[in-house]
């Protein structure tokens, strides 16, 4: 398969080519090179994860946080059906 021109913003090229062809949109694919390139490929890993596991969290925070993200139908879901939603949008 020909490599596929990532552009000039694309700073870690090799990982850009790696993460598309494991089936990952361009737009997260320059993402996380950009980010490996600024500080390193092992660190990007570990960002994150702040706020917690789904379950842990009320039935009106998770209908919160898919209002947030425009979950549509949210009112009348219940608790596994809201974490289900936020994990797979």
């Amino acid at each position: 398969m020909p490599k596929r021109d990532p552009g000039p913003s694309v700073k870690d090229k090799e990982l850009y080519e790696k993460l598309r062809d494991e089936g990952s949109s361009k737009e997260k694919s320059a993402r996380i090179a950009n980010a490996a390139a600024n500080t390193s490929r092992k660190s990007v890993g570990r960002k994150g994860g702040k706020s917690g596991d789904y379950d842990d969290w009320t039935v009106e925070k998770l209908r919160k946080r898919a209002a947030e993200i425009g979950i549509e139908g949210r009112s009348s879901m219940r608790k596994d059906d809201l974490i289900k939603a936020l994990r797979s949008h």
